[in-house]
């Protein structure tokens, strides 16, 4: 018996894009992947604004007949059900996220530092309340409303990441509470999380303590499920992530130490001298990668072992010291993604490989991934490599984040409703790519498509850059920002509808802390105003009195911009002008003084040259 033609019941759902007409109580839009959809407006259809986080309700229900004009950009809400041989689409609500014409909200000046600011306050808040900060008081996970739960563990990538988020917010605010809490951070890091190898030099992070009973209980190796009993290198590179930027604000000699301790272990317990990359895993006794005791973790390599170094902490450590050999670094882990990460095979797929063997054969039989794709490992390759390439303009680097950026779209972005997927198989069947579980759709993953599409229109300056970038950033403000309890979501339905069961209706989890959010709001604001804006951006920085910045170079490029695109304005310190710095190599030589300062700086578009 054959399938009907249309459902044979009605269903409610998201439908997203451009308004093409409007005729009586209907309108017309054009969805994202080009296709045109007629919706009817009732009695009881409500509209509002889009509306940042710490914004109120904006009801526009009695005005919505003079804003969906043509190019207005909307997600429309509501029941769908059979008629005739089509399909209705009623709406429900609409959100009105972008006028024809107007600067999307989201590209207005301050839009993602005054969100940075709401999440800054709401992990304070959530963590420490509003009295003195404790770190004692600090843990993993935290509900939905911002309380936390009965679990007593802190572990260190998440706290690493809180402290990420606090040094980004200072950065764009020049909040004193902000940077005392990332300072306080770095510092119980340093005290509670770190072990010290006087003998070999090197440094390694707990997984975490255990603080429920009178003393502290370490966790050594990682206790989470993919990784139990290993160290995993991805939970070393990211303890590492609020350390290197609360360095780039601080200069605090203490941090550079910890961060070159662990630099070396990557380069003595996880590089491969022989075939290049870094295992994903080593042993906790021995250090090895190919110790027996590491399961289907022996000999292996994944895109974290590699990719994560670059966003994690290695580019903002660059950043600060201008050395040589963390440029290297960088190089090595980018050349290791074009060469090895792309699908060579016969049936080639959209997606890169992210699993190896030790000699980089793809591994497509390893635990949860097998052969499928992780769509935010794809867009935050394209995201670093043109970070990268405008460091060291390499063709190889420009020309796969490229491909992806112009393939991406049409395999992992839902083009009816908005927003990108998340895990799909890599190879598809009848010319789709199957959902490994679920259609749903994760706050890190809306990130790296807005970052990725972002940095390409500021390099490239093309329109379809900027449009993608727009409507990954219109879907995550739209449906991740929870205007109730604060924070952002973790995960929503393809619908835009929160999805709040299990370990995905916490605010602060293994998975989740305030990291990516905050990159998020920090390199939206930096794209946006200087490279897609032409807008000068102000940051501060507060180097400590004994600040250990090479050359005594306070180095203030906010990120790896295309070479000539960006100068730097004017410097104060402590309020007052200071002429010592060089406008085209963003860097600021520091006065001598016995005592800490706050160092503010404008960099703005620099002017064409011929």
């Amino acid at each position: 018996m054959s399938a009907p033609a249309v459902l044979p019941f009605s269903f409610s759902d998201l439908s997203t894009g451009y308004v093409t007409g409007r005729l009586g109580s209907r309108f017309t839009l054009t969805t994202p992947d080009g296709r045109e959809v007629l919706i009817h407006l009732s009695a009881a259809t409500t509209g509002q604004r889009l509306r940042n986080l710490g914004e109120p309700y904006q009801d526009v229900t009695g005005q919505l007949a003079d804003l969906l004009t043509p190019g207005t950009y909307v997600f429309v809400y509501g029941p769908i059900y059979p008629a005739g041989s089509g399909l209705v689409y009623q709406a429900d609500r609409v959100v009105i996220a972008g006028g024809a014409g107007a600067v999307p909200p989201w590209q207005e000046r301050g839009w993602w530092t005054r969100q940075l600011t709401e999440l800054a306050c709401f992990y304070r808040r959530s963590q420490f309340g509003a009295g003195a900060v404790d770190f004692a008081e600090y843990r993993t996970e935290i509900h939905g409303s911002g309380h936390k739960t009965t679990q007593h563990v802190q572990e260190t990538d998440t706290l690493s990441r809180l402290v990420y988020g606090m040094a980004s917010a200072y950065l764009l605010t020049g909040n004193e509470d902000f940077l005392d809490v990332a300072e306080r951070g770095s510092r119980y890091l340093h005290e509670h999380l770190r072990f010290h190898d006087p003998d070999e030099g090197i440094v390694y992070w707990y997984h975490g303590v255990d603080v429920a009973g009178p003393v502290e209980r370490k966790l050594f190796a990682s206790e989470f499920g993919d990784d139990y009993r290993a160290i995993p290198a991805y939970e070393q590179i990211y303890a590492l992530v609020g350390l290197a930027q609360t360095y780039r604000v601080t200069g605090a000699p203490r941090i550079k130490q910890d961060l070159e301790a662990t630099v070396k272990l990557f380069d003595t317990a996880f590089y491969d001298p022989r075939l290049g990359g870094y295992f994903s895993h080593i042993d906790p006794v021995t250090l090895s990668p190919h110790h027996d005791s590491l399961g289907p973790n022996r000999s292996r390599k994944n895109w974290n072992s590699v990719g994560d170094h670059a966003p994690a902490y290695l580019i903002n450590l660059y950043l600060a010291t201008g050395e040589e050999r963390y440029r290297r670094m960088l190089e090595h882990t980018f050349d290791m993604i074009v060469t090895h990460l792309p699908d060579r095979s016969r049936d080639r797929s959209v997606f890169v490989n992210e699993r190896f063997h030790a000699d980089w054969t793809p591994d497509h039989d390893w635990g949860w991934q097998q052969n499928r794709a992780v769509v935010g490992h794809n867009l935050k390759i394209v995201w670093n490599l043109m970070r990268m390439h405008a460091v060291l303009p390499k063709r190889e680097y420009r020309q796969l984040a490229e491909q992806l950026a112009a393939q991406l779209p049409a395999v992992g972005r839902d083009g009816q409703r908005g927003g990108w997927y998340d895990v799909l198989e890599r190879e598809a069947e009848d010319g789709r790519h199957a959902f490994a579980w679920h259609d749903r759709k994760t706050w890190w993953q809306q990130e790296q498509a807005i970052l990725a599409y972002l940095v390409l229109a500021g390099a490239t300056g093309q329109d379809t850059y900027t449009r993608h970038a727009d409507e990954a950033a219109a879907f995550y403000n739209a449906f991740f920002l929870d205007h109730d309890e604060g924070g952002v979501h973790f995960t929503v339905l393809a619908s835009g509808i929160p999805y709040l069961l299990g370990n995905e209706r916490l605010k602060g989890s293994h998975a989740m802390a305030m990291y990516h959010k905050a990159e998020l709001c920090y390199l939206a604001e930096v794209y946006t105003r200087l490279l897609v804006r032409g807008e000068p951006l102000d940051l501060w920085f507060k180097p400590h009195a004994d600040a250990d910045f090479p050359d005594n170079l306070l180095r203030v490029a906010p990120d790896l911009l295309p070479p000539g695109r960006v100068e730097l304005e004017h410097v104060l310190i402590d309020g007052a002008p200071y002429s010592d710095f060089d406008a085209e190599e963003l860097t600021v030589r520091l006065p001598r003084r016995a005592r800490r300062m706050t160092v503010q700086v404008r960099l703005r578009p620099a002017p064409a040259r011929p």
